[in-house]
């Protein structure tokens, strides 16, 4: 049985930090991208983040420069680390992993993070 399962999230003033984890079970995590998105409410789902099994990253435009993604393979963890926070971070941050070769896809339960003085 595949799970991801977020952790880390919370409540934290403009201009402060988080680390989001994400520790997954279930698949051979090498052989996938993995990546988040988050969803603020009322908005549709959006990308922030991916990595691949390389290190290769890449991000969406509003986090660059603030947000940094990384992979443990050892631990099966990916860690999304959040600095400079503002009110629009606010949201319920997912993460994916995604087979390379099949492109199966699974999502993580998402954790809350409010940016909020």
């Amino acid at each position: 049985q595949v799970q991801l399962v977020e952790s880390g999230g919370g409540l934290v003033q403009p201009g402060g930090s988080l680390r989001l984890s994400c520790a997954t079970s279930g698949i051979s995590f090498s052989a996938y991208d993995m990546g988040w998105y988050r969803q603020a409410p009322g908005n549709q789902r959006e990308f922030i983040a991916r990595i691949v099994n390389g290190g290769k990253t890449n991000y969406a435009d509003s986090v660059k420069g603030r947000f940094t993604t990384s992979r443990d393979n050892a631990k099966r963890t990916l860690y999304l680390q959040m600095n400079s926070l503002t009110p629009d971070d606010t949201g319920v941050y997912f993460c994916y992993a995604e087979n390379r070769w099949s492109g199966n896809k699974y999502w993580g339960q998402g954790t809350q993070v409010t940016v909020s003085s």
